[in-house]
């Protein structure tokens, strides 16, 4: 059975031992001046000050960094229901221009889906370090399932790290069996990077 198919049944598991691991965090928080750019609309402030309010601060990167590869776990969110059944007319065309290029994203080693520390190959790369961004009650975007190129490596660390590699949307490989999973879920991840490096 594959490695990601087993991880999933532990964390079925553990979901529903923990079943309040569903909220999602920021990477970090900004500042009130941050905020107050000058040249926002009345539109841009009111969403982020819904976000904020919703204990999340939208981070997307500008085209610029998109350009040199740096993007944000903020740079996936799309229009979708958490367990919700997953459907390729969803993605956005921000989303879709990611598909081949290589990128640079920060986020943690999700551990619940490792079965070692070094040497790993293959792991889920989530938005914080909560353990609440994969799986069942989980953002479909919150995660990237990482597959290190043929030869490479890495060792499991607690701290962020970022992984640098070839982004690329895959709706077939990462279903759960026959396309039906916890809540009416039909994908664990849609969302995978071929790892060059992660530092």
């Amino acid at each position: 059975m594959p490695w990601y198919k087993i991880s999933l049944v532990m964390l079925l598991t553990f979901s529903l031992i923990d079943s309040s691991a569903a909220t999602s965090f920021a990477d970090s928080p900004t500042t009130a001046s941050e905020s107050a750019d000058s040249s926002k609309t009345a539109t841009d402030a009111e969403n982020t000050s819904e976000a904020k309010t919703k204990g999340v601060v939208e981070r997307k990167s500008s085209d610029a960094s998109i350009a040199k590869g740096d993007i944000t776990f903020d740079d996936l969110k799309f229009d979708i229901e958490k367990d919700a059944a997953f459907e390729k007319g969803a993605l956005t065309p921000d989303v879709k221009r990611l598909d081949g290029i290589k990128v640079k994203l920060r986020g943690y080693i999700l551990p619940s889906t490792l079965f070692k520390e070094t040497d790993i190959d293959q792991f889920v790369l989530v938005r914080d370090n909560q353990e609440c961004c994969f799986g069942p009650g989980a953002a479909l975007f919150d995660c990237v399932i990482v597959e290190m190129l043929p030869g490479r490596t890495t060792d499991f660390v607690t701290r962020p790290v970022t992984v640098e590699g070839k982004f690329k949307i895959d709706t077939e490989k990462y279903k759960y069996p026959g396309g039906k999973g916890p809540g009416g879920a039909s994908h664990f991840a849609i969302f995978r990077i071929e790892g060059m490096s992660v530092k």
